[in-house]
This record gives structure tokens, sequence and C-alpha cells, in this order.
């Protein structure tokens, strides 16, 4: 079975992993420059490296039809593509599409048809309208849900807490612009210091702790797009490869595609 992912970022990473180590033909579709900023748990670095490894699996970018045709036949690595997704649809048909981008706030656009099989995961979501199957990502006692009926749970809006701190850990860019990354993910850093810029303006570091999350240097953002998250524990921070909240969706997906496929 051939699945396509809308999506380089931890949660839409995770999905990649478990369907390739379940050697499901897997692919990634990602935007030129991506503002995904937990790229440490995620295959997006591919996008602006050429490669990214993650826990031991190789996302690497197919430039041309014929290396995606190798890459799936070789088995060895993930493709990762920045083509037209149109185009890519029309020439690999996949069996299914899965929209892992995490918009959060924005509303997707209608999916059905675009694969045999379509799912969509996050908020905004709704069952029949956009896609076939919606995988509730909230977390909570629905977190992982596979949604046959209805739409997913609204955007609650606040980051998980970590020792007590949620919305405190992250920095919202005030304005658009293009970031300067200063620090790169894993740095520990002192509350104030000067961690990026956009455009000419500074972020500065909330709190002191690791950075877990900074966008990548170059890419554009828009205002109030999160630039920075940090995770203020010393022992313990959860900096690099699958996080709980992604494996649990991952396994959500291959839930789904069980029942389905």
């Amino acid at each position: 079975m051939r699945v396509l992912i809308r999506g380089s970022g931890d949660v839409a990473s995770a999905i990649a992993y478990q369907l390739f180590g379940l050697d499901y033909q897997v692919l990634i579709h990602e935007q030129v420059k991506p503002a995904y900023i937990r790229r440490g748990m995620a295959f997006t670095d591919a996008v602006f490296d050429g490669k990214a490894d993650l826990q031991g699996v190789w996302a690497k970018q197919a430039a041309t039809t014929e290396d995606i045709y190798r890459m799936l036949d070789c088995g060895r690595a993930i493709p990762l593509l920045v083509n037209p997704l149109e185009e890519l649809l029309q020439t690999l048909k996949p069996d299914v599409l899965v929209d892992a981008r995490m918009l959060k706030r924005s509303v997707p656009e209608p999916q059905i048809g675009w694969a045999p099989l379509t799912i969509g995961l996050g908020p905004n979501f709704v069952v029949g309208q956009h896609t076939d199957i919606v995988i509730e990502t909230a977390w909570g006692d629905h977190l992982g849900q596979v949604v046959e009926e209805g739409a997913a749970l609204p955007l609650a809006g606040e980051p998980r807490e970590i020792m007590g701190l949620g919305r405190e850990r992250c920095v919202y860019a005030a304005v658009a612009g293009e970031v300067s990354a200063l620090v790169e993910i894993g740095a520990w850093v002192e509350a104030g210091e000067i961690v990026a810029l956009v455009g000419s303006e500074s972020i500065h570091a909330p709190i002191s702790g690791f950075i877990r999350g900074i966008c990548h240097s170059g890419v554009q953002v828009n205002a109030g797009s999160k630039v920075i998250e940090l995770d203020p524990r010393t022992e313990g921070a959860s900096l690099y490869g699958l996080g709980e909240r992604p494996l649990r969706l991952a396994e959500a997906v291959v839930k789904a595609l069980a029942a389905h496929g």
C-alpha cells in the first residue's frame, strides 16, 4: 500500500516512521521552506539538508520521478518531495493520503477523492467534507481516536505544560519576516538571551531551558507564528526522537489503515 503523507513535522514524521517500519511504501510531501520548529523530532531538515535521520530511519529528498521509484524499490529511506502536490497525486497514485500538516487554525481544503482513502489529523477536519477519516489530536481521553462520523475537537489553543509552564515556554513572532536562528536545537539558553531574529526583531528566551524547537534560518513566518519552544527540565528534556503524542497518533493511523485496508 502506497501512502503519501502531507507534512514533515513531528506528527507527520512519526506516522511516516511507523508505516515505513511496517513495510508500507511511504512518501512525504512538503513545501519548500516549512516553519516546523521541533526539527529534532522530525524529518523536516531533509528539506533543507537533503536528508534527515529520525531514530535510525532516514528521509531523503527526491529530485526526480526516477529518484522516487528507485528509493521506493530500494526501501532504505523515505522519499521526501517538494514537487507540486497535484503532480505527485497524478504520477504516484497513492492508495492513501494522510494530511498531517497540523495546521491548527486553518481550514483544510476538501481532499476526498484525491486517493482511495484520505485521512486528516487535527482541528477543523470534518468526516465526509474534508477527508474520509479524521484522527483526533487533542490531548486527553480522545487522543488518537479514529473518527468516522463528525469532526475533530476544536483547537484548545494552549501548549501542554512542562513543570507547570505552558505558553510561557514558547515565543510567537510579533511581526512577519524571515527567521535567523542564532542557536541550535539542544542548546541550553538563559532567560532573556537572544536566540533568533524575525526580520530585525529580536527573539528572547522567555525562560531558561533547552531549545526544544526553533524555526530553520531562512523560513518566512507570519505574525503570531510560533518561532521557538523551550524545555525547562535539566534532566529528561524531550528534544530528539519520537514524542509521546506523535507516536500515539501514528498508532491511530496504523489502526485506521488496518481497518480500511
